[in-house]
């Protein structure tokens, strides 16, 4: 940009300066790049993606602080933009504000799980903090499962160590009644974000830090908190994929028909299936996927060198084992291999006409498609497994799931569909749990579908539910989306005719 234009103002467009900064940016010009965002932004002084291209060329100047005030200007307007997002997590890692730009980097994550920047962000900010104030490792962290204990004080002691936090007996007593298998429960369903969500629970042992403010006036802690938050939703999306009940049915059936197996076999070799079988599941429910994982593949090897005449119903407990290993595999977060073993399950149930086991395969694979986001292939095998089901409930969390699914593809109709189907099944045998859920489901699809009184209304049913259930973090996150779901409505009402 010449002098005379300085002085003139802009003799083009916002687009050829917004050209001509990303060039020179690229060139590594990074001074020239300013003037002509600035330029830029002086046609346009609101475009977000102009303020990150010129915040990116302050970081390169070492001008950190006011990349900052780019990238924050940059989110006024759009709350959820995951570049100004990134970029204001690099200001303030470049400032040395560690723990600020951790924060920014999980919020950005949160918004675009799968960008690879993100997570590189979190590492190298964590390894900054650890560089700092030392390795969190010495810190014995307790998870009690509520969001609620990590409001609570803590004694700042010397040198940085942290001290137990000091809760009323009454709180201490509370707390300890909180299930102790939680932990191992959402480390499981979290897979490599459950260390994320550790990181974030040690940062909110620490009084002073959680005090401290941004620079706009933000409280770390409520940032930490909401990065929490969303964690512990998707581990609870994640817990449904495979409910509870389901898994205990399976496990009660495995055990009546090989308990019938060991009472007419003539030999010891169903008594040592039954035995093994209810070992390697022990070790899973236990939390111990790789034991059980050990177990079974040692089984595996076992079974398979035996004659059909040595162990009764050979492909049965064959499909069995290899469910087993991939339910193991699940829970260590080898989608593939778990997707191969549940594969081979569904082949020997084909092959031996095994009805239970096929709907038991299907269900697994289903499971592996949807954590890994491949929606359409869950949807094919879980419909696939929709005439196999054995009960009403069984019935009502898979419609719920196939619809859940048809959600995250945006295709609403089909997901206010399947989830009226479980609604409907959910109410034939009045689970209130189901209900919920699916009331939740077909709300938010009214509300896509643009029904906004059909949203309201089923929210108003979700709501009640949360009440009858005493299930507070429910009853709030529904009463903000009815406002939301309200609010829309009243819009839709307001409008002109055409």
């Amino acid at each position: 940009m010449s002098d005379t234009e300085r002085d003139q103002g802009p003799k083009s467009t916002f687009t050829t300066y917004m050209a001509e900064g990303d060039q020179l940016y690229h060139k590594g010009e990074y001074l020239k790049a300013i003037e002509s965002y600035t330029t830029a932004l002086t046609l346009q002084p609101n475009d977000k993606n102009c303020l990150v291209a010129r915040s990116k060329c302050y970081v390169k100047t070492g001008d950190s602080a006011n990349a900052l005030l780019d990238a924050e200007a940059s989110l006024k307007e759009d709350k959820e933009f995951f570049k100004g997002f990134y970029q204001k997590a690099e200001a303030l890692y470049n400032l040395g504000d560690f723990e600020f730009a951790l924060v920014f980097y999980h919020r950005g994550n949160r918004l675009r799980p799968g960008l690879r920047q993100f997570r590189l962000g979190i590492q190298k900010a964590e390894e900054a903090i650890d560089n700092s104030v030392g390795s969190p490792s010495s810190v014995k962290l307790e998870n009690k499962g509520d969001l609620s204990v990590f409001h609570k004080p803590v004694e700042q002691g010397k040198k940085g160590k942290l001290k137990a936090s000091i809760l009323p007996p009454k709180k201490e007593q509370q707390l300890s009644r909180k299930d102790p298998k939680s932990e191992k429960i959402s480390r499981q369903l979290l897979g490599e974000l459950h260390s994320d969500k550790e990181y974030l629970e040690k940062l909110l042992k620490d009084e002073d830090l959680v005090k401290d403010r941004m620079r706009n006036g933000e409280k770390l802690q409520d940032l930490i908190v909401g990065c929490l938050t969303y964690l512990d939703t998707r581990t609870e999306f994640w817990r449904q994929q495979k409910p509870i009940y389901a898994r205990q049915r399976d496990r009660k059936l495995m055990r009546q028909k090989w308990t019938r197996t060991q009472a007419c076999s003539a030999s010891n070799t169903a008594g040592y299936v039954l035995k093994s079988l209810e070992e390697i599941d022990a070790a899973l429910s236990s939390g111990n996927a790789k034991g059980s994982l050990k177990k079974a593949r040692e089984v595996l090897k076992t079974v398979q060198n035996w004659s059909e005449g040595t162990v009764l119903n050979k492909v049965e407990v064959l499909g069995n084992l290899h469910s087993c290993i991939g339910n193991a595999l699940f829970d260590m977060g080898e989608m593939k291999k778990a997707l191969d073993s549940h594969q081979k399950d569904l082949e020997l149930a084909r092959e031996g006409n095994l009805t239970d086991a096929k709907s038991r395969a299907l269900d697994n694979i289903g499971r592996v498609f949807a954590r890994i986001g491949k929606f359409p292939q869950a949807i094919q095998v879980w419909e696939e497994k929709i005439p196999l089901a054995h009960s009403t409930l069984e019935r009502a969390w898979l419609f719920h799931e196939i619809g859940r699914c048809y959600l995250e593809l945006k295709r609403y109709a089909e997901a206010r569909d399947y989830g009226s189907r479980s609604l409907a099944a959910a109410d034939d045998i009045g689970d209130q749990k189901w209900r919920l859920n699916a009331s939740v489901l077909v709300a938010q699809s009214e509300g896509k579908l643009g029904d906004y009184e059909s949203s309201v209304a089923h929210f108003e049913e979700a709501l009640l539910q949360a009440s009858v259930l005493q299930d507070k973090p429910a009853r709030e996150a529904i009463q903000k989306a009815l406002c939301k779901a309200r609010q829309h409505m009243t819009e839709s009402e307001m409008k002109p005719l055409t």
